[in-house]
């Protein structure tokens, strides 16, 4: 007899699951948990019947767990050859891995991103690239999250004397990005929240310790660099970086949610930062959204939830 379906985790930090568990047992949806790092798939074995939701992070190396970024494109591709839907799946997650090909698709839909410059080599790469950028500008990495890569630099002096070690710590792809660098005036970014083609809300994240802002409990700023000078906050009061931006319905929303129809993506939150003249800059998308215990307590939301409500119809769809 066939396995009944059920939900499959597949996931490598196990510090981001309790809410999404705790939520399933609520909703009392059945589960099973792949902790993607080593292992083995048999690609002439049929997957069990189910609804696949990928939580692997472009962050996982940061955890030891840099094999488990690409054991799940594989993953993914085994799974899809089967026709076992995949919640973020392939057409996702290659955008998750690559901020390169988030930026020339957000190009491609209209969306305004940072300039920037991708560079695969050493220092001498790097400082020749950096001479067509104007000042301040960033590095960032093009395969990371938890602001991984991201320093700000004031002059190109100041950018040669870092290349060596810039080069010594590079993206996982090893393509390193040189991007403007835009000035809020406002000091924060915002996080657009989008879950099946629905808008959950929009939080606005302080930038002024740094860029380390991942939004889960279990995450800490550690060592992020700061480009005020102050020291960052400690795991423990690190909630009050997030806010609720409270009445958010502007017409990018509705970009968005058309960007994630075009590009397959279920779960997702955008990343923008409003320039001096106000205009709207998205740098960033994430496809492991994580939410702020802190903003869902306060405001009575609860995202995990509404990621439940997607899976539940699409298990439902399969009996």
């Amino acid at each position: 007899m066939s396995a009944s379906p059920k939900i499959y985790i597949l996931y490598e930090n196990p510090d981001w699951l309790p809410p999404l568990v705790r939520e399933l047992q609520r909703a009392s949806v059945p589960y099973e948990e792949w902790f993607l790092h080593h292992g083995c798939i048999d690609l002439q074995a049929t997957p069990p019947p189910g609804i696949f939701l990928n939580r692997i992070s472009p962050s996982s190396h940061t955890r030891g767990h840099a094999e488990s970024i690409f054991f799940m494109r594989e993953v993914i591709a085994w799974l899809e050859a089967h026709g076992r839907r995949v919640v973020n799946g392939s057409s996702a997650y290659r955008l998750e891995v690559s901020k390169v090909r988030q930026y020339t698709a957000l190009e491609r839909a209209g969306l305004r991103t940072p300039q920037t410059l991708a560079v695969c080599g050493g220092a001498d790469e790097l400082k020749k690239a950096a001479r067509h950028m104007a000042c301040p500008f960033l590095t960032k990495h093009n395969c990371g999250g938890k602001g991984l890569g991201v320093k700000i630099f004031q002059t190109h002096a100041a950018f040669d004397a870092a290349a060596e070690t810039l080069a010594s710590e590079p993206s996982i792809d090893h393509v390193m990005l040189l991007q403007e660098y835009v000035a809020s005036p406002h000091q924060r970014i915002t996080r657009v929240e989008i879950v099946d083609g629905k808008f959950l809300y929009a939080i606005n994240s302080d930038t002024s310790h740094g860029f380390e802002l991942c939004p889960a409990e279990s995450c800490e700023i550690g060592s992020a660099f700061c480009p005020v000078g102050e020291p960052a906050p400690t795991a423990t009061n690190r909630q009050s970086l997030f806010s609720l931006r409270a009445d958010f319905a502007d017409p990018i929303i509705e970009h968005y949610i058309r960007f994630m129809t075009d590009h397959q993506i279920d779960i997702a939150g955008f990343e923008f930062i409003e320039d001096a003249q106000g205009r709207k800059i998205t740098y960033d998308i994430n496809c492991t959204t994580n939410y702020s215990p802190g903003v869902e307590t306060a405001h009575g939301l609860n995202g995990m939830a509404a990621i439940v409500h997607l899976l539940q119809r699409e298990l439902s769809a399969l009996k």
